[in-house]
């Protein structure tokens, strides 16, 4: 095979233009070609409208392609390796029982499809719900009904990416090629396969919610059990190490390996860890707003046009370094989304952003957030920065009286309350009312996200218009808290292995779900199966 890079194209080219296009660049007729398989596809915008391309990265499969590359110098063109991720064989550490997995979100089920296929049949607690009656209940509490403590937009079978965009991006550097192997399982399971060569890959939460039922059904086949509705309330360590968990308060599950995945929002599952003496530590993340401006206009500002049909609603990324030292950036940006409720605790609201995967939405949104470190934090506590994030959820559900707070940009700049909106269409999932957000949202924060915005607005045009849309608290953006883990994995308390977004070692779907294989690779590669799971 020969690889070939910086192939552009027109956004509106055939199948037959890139294989036109391909040839030319090897110098050869297009029917000498028998194959082209894209690796990579990516957008160049820099010059708008018209002028958008495709950029490619292919494999061109023909005849004598020794003879192709030898008469050929172009650092564009070379000869393609093949690579391949490799899980390890089985260790000899025998297991008296099956391994635990606490949590069903990416992390959680990457880690029990591996730990499965290779014949661990492992046990698998998720305190939520299965994802189709998981989406029962969000759905009432977003149509005013009482939230479901257990089973909401954080809780449940997939973890919190379920209700999100769905993205499949990551800054994680991949030299074993575990990323790949994370989309290659999403397209096993029911995604489409131009996720595995598109540079900003998303599959939006109605078809992740079928993947990952798919995902649980392969696991059952293959030995593995889950148990719903099923929340690990406590840890029995002894001597330094897990001998046991409880379920529900009173059913008791001896193990030598747990893994621990249970998501950035499990507060009462760190607690409880805290009282075991599990060391753990804090950890900078971030809190903001959600804003929304129309889609269209994202679209002008990104690509020169309302809407080019091949490239679907357009995203950004944009960030800033204020004055005052601290970092303003957008998150979970959701094209043709909506801003949705996604509290799990009473008393206590939180928002995120969700995208279907059209991403056919009005509005665009995305999280404004601002760091914030330990040293914002008052308590000496590994838990001081959950208690920061639900000291500003609490003002946030005070100051919406329970339904998401919302607020134009320009009342957020002159600290007034919000009595009506402008031309820009609200798109929530769940209850929202008008309200002031500065009067929960702290001082420094809000100084520093409005100078971002304005930042913002010289690399897209309208970006702080007055009639944006906020609405808060985007306090669950990642963990507040690190599980220390050793190079096997595994915690100081032996037997633990703290994995995942929530153990503070991943920050998305794809991070989560790399490093849910990682945790069974090292478990694979120290245990042999019990006896009768192979």
């Amino acid at each position: 095979m020969i690889r070939i890079s910086q192939l552009k194209l027109s956004v509106n080219h055939s199948e037959e233009d890139l294989k036109k296009k391909a040839a030319k660049m090897l110098k050869l007729q297009p029917a000498d070609i028998r194959r082209i398989t894209v690796i990579k596809q990516s957008v160049d915008a820099r010059k708008k409208s018209s002028e958008v391309l495709f950029i490619y990265t292919v494999d061109v499969e023909t005849a004598r392609e020794d003879k192709v590359l030898h008469r050929l110098n172009s650092p564009n063109i070379a000869k393609a390796e093949k690579k391949e991720y490799q899980f390890p064989k089985p260790g000899t550490e025998p297991l008296k029982h099956r391994p635990v997995i606490i949590g069903s979100g990416p992390a959680g089920l990457f880690c029990a499809l591996m730990l499965a296929r290779a014949g661990y049949a492992p046990l698998i607690f998720e305190r939520g719900e299965r994802v189709d009656e998981r989406k029962r209940s969000v759905l009432r509490f977003w149509q005013g009904g009482e939230l479901n403590g257990s089973s909401n937009v954080q809780f449940g079978e997939g973890g919190a990416g379920t209700f999100s965009d769905g993205k499949l991006n990551t800054l994680v550097k991949d030299p074993m090629l575990r990323n790949r192997k994370v989309l290659e399982v999403f397209v096993e399971f029911g995604a489409d396969p131009s996720i595995l060569y598109k540079n900003k890959p998303h599959i939006g939460t109605d078809v992740l919610s079928v993947i990952v039922k798919n995902v649980r059904e392969e696991i059952i086949r293959l030995g593995g059990t889950f148990s719903f509705q099923s929340c690990v309330t406590d840890f029995c360590i002894e001597g330094g190490k897990l001998k046991a968990i409880t379920v529900n308060g009173t059913d008791k599950i001896e193990t030598e390996v747990t893994v621990l995945a249970v998501g950035h929002s499990a507060r009462d599952t760190f607690e409880k860890l805290l009282e075991r003496s599990v060391p753990m530590e804090k950890k900078a993340f971030a809190v903001g707003l959600r804003i929304q401006h129309p889609q269209r206009d994202i679209n002008i500002a990104q690509y020169g046009a309302a809407e080019i049909e091949a490239l679907g609603a357009a995203d950004y990324k944009v960030t800033h370094q204020c004055a005052n030292g601290r970092g303003v950036y957008s998150f979970c940006m959701c094209p043709g989304g909506y801003v949705v409720d996604a509290s799990s605790e009473p008393g206590r609201l939180a928002v995120n952003g969700m995208s279907y995967h059209a991403r056919d939405g009005v509005n665009a949104n995305s999280a404004l957030i601002v760091t914030v470190t330990p040293q914002d934090f008052p308590e000496d506590s590994p838990l001081a920065g959950i208690a920061y994030q639900r000291r500003l959820e609490e003002a946030a559900y005070r100051c919406g009286g329970g339904k998401i707070p919302v607020q134009l940009y320009g009342d957020f700049k002159k600290k007034r309350i919000t009595t009506a909106f402008g031309e820009v269409t609200p798109a929530f999932e769940g209850k929202y009312a008008m309200a002031n957000l500065r009067e929960f949202f702290p001082d420094t924060l809000s100084e520093s996200l409005i100078e971002g915005i304005e930042a913002f607005n010289g690399r897209i045009a309208g970006f702080s218009r007055g009639d944006a849309i906020l609405a808060g608290v985007e306090s669950r953006t990642s963990s507040p808290v690190r599980i220390p883990r050793d190079e096997r994995f595994e915690s100081s308390v032996k037997g633990l292995y703290p994995c995942g977004e929530g153990a503070g070692y991943a920050g998305g779907i794809t991070s989560a779900a790399m490093d849910g294989i990682k945790t069974a690779e090292a478990v694979v590669s120290r245990y042999a199966p019990h006896h009768g799971m192979a």
